[in-house]
């Protein structure tokens, strides 16, 4: 049997026309576009299934977006532009050894070469021994950007920039963001799914308004659920206009129940910044920690 080699696959896109991350029939997806254009460059029958880090909603962006697949060395020889040109090779796994990293440079190109202009492969490596995209991952950084500017956002980052039409108080924002920060059940900002946790730890939820007028939200944690860094947005900006007290998002958190007062914020202004892993020697450890269903008691 052909060898297989994990890839690592670290990923940019505009979300703007995409119905988010995972593959969706009738719908266009980021998974689906990349699987695609994998198998169309690799002249594979099949194309090969990705793991990505972070599930993104339709209409959100990333800029550190990170998949892996598991591909056969023999798929990855088609990349070898001697053997095109009829050059002698040996074996795939024993040319594999010697122009591996050709064939990833080759891959990055061609795929650059097939996939639509909002979604890029910025780089395309081996992954380390006992790497997962999703459950190795430390931690995911995202930013979300909005603008109360009186006239409205730039044009030109209209994609990526919410126009908040109330003025907004950093100072508040942040005040509202300190009590949600931690290892807490986050239900009240998850729209739930049967079996899986709503335990997570924020790492952090800060707030700055920069020179450009821009108001930047970062939100990091170990792992998010469905909505969930867009309902934590939405809660704050809900004292950062003044309609609520500071103290609101903590008490909707400790009541771990989905709150109607809770909007979520729009997607567009959403963008997926970062994925941490750990250092290659605790890549596995990470992973078997990562995948066992935690509760606030362990």
């Amino acid at each position: 049997m052909d060898r297989l080699v994990r890839l690592r696959m670290d990923l940019s896109y505009d979300g703007t026309e995409f119905s988010g991350w995972a593959r969706q029939p009738g719908r266009r997806t980021v998974q689906g576009e990349l699987e695609e254009a994998l198998g169309r460059v690799l002249r594979l029958e099949s194309a090969p299934a990705l793991t990505v880090a972070g599930r993104t909603d339709a209409g959100v962006h990333a800029r550190g977006q990170v998949a892996h697949a598991d591909l056969a060395i023999s798929s990855l020889a088609v990349l070898d532009a001697s053997a095109r040109r009829g050059a002698h090779t040996g074996g795939a796994e024993e040319d594999w050894e010697d122009k591996g990293a050709q064939w990833l440079s080759a891959l990055i190109r061609r795929l650059s070469g097939v996939l639509p202009l909002d979604v890029r492969v910025k780089a395309v490596c081996v992954a380390p021994e006992g790497f997962d995209a999703r459950f190795s991952a430390l931690s995911r950084r995202y930013v979300y950007r909005l603008s109360d500017a009186p006239g409205g956002v730039d044009p030109l980052r209209r994609r990526e920039v919410v126009w908040h039409n109330r003025p907004l108080d950093v100072d508040l924002l942040n005040a509202a963001s300190a009590a949600l920060l931690g290892e807490h059940d986050f239900a009240a900002f998850c729209k739930s799914r049967e079996g899986a946790t709503t335990i997570r730890e924020l790492q952090r939820l800060d707030w700055a308004r920069g020179d450009d007028a821009i108001i930047r939200a970062t939100v990091v944690a170990d792992a998010f659920c469905h909505s969930m860094v867009r309902a934590l947005v939405g809660s704050v900006l809900a004292v950062g206009e003044g309609r609520r007290p500071a103290e609101w998002p903590g008490q909707v958190l400790a009541a771990t129940i989905r709150d109607s007062g809770v909007h979520v914020a729009p997607a567009h202004g959403l963008t997926l910044e970062e994925v941490r892993y750990p250092a290659a020697e605790e890549l596995a450890r990470r992973a078997a920690s990562t995948r066992r269903v935690r509760t606030l008691n362990a």
